[in-house]
């Protein structure tokens, strides 16, 4: 049975979404009512999924979720909230995060993206039978794929886990056309209107941490993705 941890301020949903999640799809569900204890909760047992509402008194969702990532780098995370801005989106994958469902949601539809995800998860955990490559040479760059850092004349810049996804495509398919669906479908594994745009924000993070080399740069190919360019 998969045990996961929901951190929900309101009692009357975290109760609802409890009973629904342990009935209808068997997992043990942890519930918690603030941050604090979302963290406290965390650091006792294992837990295989994190369901973190954003809006919560003591400690928000995002930091919960940021504290979450420095003890465990893969563990899923889904952040439900009421707000629907593009910046909240794109702030909920830059700390990590795997899923983003606004309120008010069907609870039927949380189910389906907690075993999606799930479901995702497990892929990524079976054996490949060749692994990608993980250090490159970007120019007077290098980029450590595993560490998520670049390194540029005695200095490093650390990636969160989405920006070091994005460029290791770009890097796997440097001075080639990476296109716009492949990015999508590979790290969001959606290529709905939401997820594009969050990918642009961390293209533009990406160009910003490679401008200092002027053999490096990645373009915009209208009409199919973005091409890493190394004169």
């Amino acid at each position: 049975m998969k045990r996961i941890l929901l951190v929900e301020d309101d009692p009357n949903l975290g109760l609802l979404l409890q009973d629904y999640l342990q009935l209808k799809g068997k997992f043990d569900v942890i519930l918690c009512v603030d941050g604090e204890e979302g963290l406290r909760a965390f650091g006792k047992q294992d837990f295989d999924m994190c369901i973190l509402d954003v809006m919560m008194p003591k400690k928000d969702g995002f930091t919960l979720g940021k504290e979450i990532r420095k003890i465990n780098q893969h563990v899923p995370i889904i952040f439900a909230t009421a707000k629907a801005m593009m910046e909240d989106k794109a702030s909920a994958y830059d700390l990590g995060g795997d899923d983003y469902i606004t309120k008010p949601f069907r609870i039927e539809e949380l189910l389906l993206r907690i075993n999606a995800l799930l479901k995702r998860v497990s892929a990524k955990e079976e054996p490949e039978a060749s692994p990608a490559e993980t250090h490159f040479l970007i120019g007077d760059y290098t980029f450590d794929y595993t560490t998520q850092l670049i390194h540029f004349k005695g200095q490093q810049q650390k990636l969160s886990t989405k920006e070091a996804e994005l460029l290791q495509l770009l890097c796997l398919k440097k001075n080639a056309v990476l296109t716009r669906e492949e990015a999508l479908l590979s790290i969001w594994h959606d290529d709905n209107y939401f997820n594009g745009r969050s990918m642009d924000v961390f293209l533009s993070k990406l160009r910003k941490y490679l401008r200092e080399d002027p053999k490096v740069e990645i373009l915009n190919v209208h009409g199919k993705g973005y091409k890493l360019l190394v004169n």
